[in-house]
């Protein structure tokens, strides 16, 4: 193992200490519990946006913490949820009164953990709501999960409810924004290597020479198929092939009821993409992949997209939500509404993704 660490145990902590003060005007860090949250927070009277995971993934979420985006973002230790306590101690530093939305992958541990974050931020008075992200086509089920994964459309989430907070929408309103974002998102990712926790300090997993594995996770778990190395156009087609042959569209998540005050299973529909259709295609490094090659997959599937008749109106090009130092991409589709774009185009200050100030 070769990596810019000291001690594996010390490396999150070391690593948020570092972001922190490279953007002291944006961020501040607590430690025991350990959370990143907006230097200005709380915005009194605006829904705060809270989001979290293993480390690992980063930028995602402590780099997309600022104006316009996340209010407060819970790392765990690598590829290990962040706890019960990180997410209520957020939600407690940020609240402005107006209530919050947490923002959820969905892996086991962080819905778990969530879920009883919620119930403990309610039972202090704070209105607290929570949306599943699920938007990976590749598997159904998988080590981590019950259901598809939450990947890509994540970050999209995060900047589009975090825009609609910061133009003073209600906590209902984004939580319904942000249910339309997950059920219009697909993502579908593919690995060329493993990547090495630093705990672990050995592969994940092990490819050989001239394998790839398609529908990859972000923590290393198995996808579609273990296939021979193709051209970037060949991968770029199959990973376009899945997500627009996904035919999955009816849902299942947990969300709370109000009403009722409890976790209820709420069945959700989604519609089919039509020719004319309008997208906001994100192309994301798993880390080791150089952005040389990104645009070279994104070259081929606006190509693809244009000749299924799909407009690609917005893009985002980047390492973004990563697996440490595995080299692969992914590709989320995101159907566009006149909403969520103006909601995209408006102005966010964070770490890792800023434009409009």
């Amino acid at each position: 193992m070769k990596k810019l660490i000291n001690r594996p145990e010390d490396f999150v902590k070391e690593s948020l200490t570092g972001m922190a003060t490279a953007y002291t005007d944006i961020i501040k860090v607590n430690f025991e519990p350990t959370f990143v949250y907006r230097a200005d927070a709380p915005i009194q009277g605006q829904v705060a946006i809270i989001s979290g995971g293993g480390s690992g993934h980063e930028p995602m979420h402590a780099g997309f913490v600022g104006l316009g985006m996340l209010s407060a973002a819970c790392p765990g230790q690598v590829f290990t949820s962040p706890t019960p306590d990180q997410m209520l101690a957020a939600a407690e530093q940020v609240n402005g009164g107006a209530g919050i939305l947490y923002i959820v992958k969905n892996y086991s541990g962080d819905v778990m953990n969530f879920e009883m974050a919620t119930e403990l931020a309610r039972s202090e008075g704070i209105r607290t709501l929570s949306i599943i992200i699920d938007d990976d086509v590749a598997v159904k089920d998988s080590l981590y999960t019950q259901g598809r994964r939450g990947v890509g459309t994540t970050v999209l989430a995060e900047k589009i409810c975090g825009a609609a907070a910061a133009q003073n929408y209600s906590l209902r309103e984004i939580a319904n924004l942000c249910r339309r974002v997950n059920l219009q998102g697909r993502s579908v990712g593919v690995a060329l290597t493993s990547c090495t926790v630093p705990a672990k300090g050995t592969p994940t997993f092990a490819l050989g020479e001239d394998q790839i594995e398609l529908g990859i996770g972000i923590h290393g778990e198995p996808g579609i198929e273990r296939v021979s190395l193709r051209s970037g156009d060949e991968i770029t087609e199959i990973l376009w092939r899945t997500l627009i042959e996904d035919t999955d569209y009816h849902r299942t998540v947990r969300e709370w009821d109000e009403r009722k005050e409890e976790w209820v299973d709420v069945q959700l529909l989604n519609k089919p993409w039509e020719k004319g259709d309008r997208f906001l295609a994100f192309v994301n490094s798993m880390g080791g992949t150089p952005i040389s090659e990104l645009y070279l997959v994104y070259r081929k599937l606006a190509e693809l997209c244009q000749m299924e008749g799909l407009q690609i109106v917005r893009n985002i090009i980047g390492p973004y939500m990563t697996s440490l130092e595995m080299q692969g991409c992914s590709i989320t589709l995101l159907k566009l509404d006149e909403e969520m774009l103006r909601l995209w185009d408006a102005p966010v200050k964070t770490a890792s993704l800023r434009w409009g100030v």
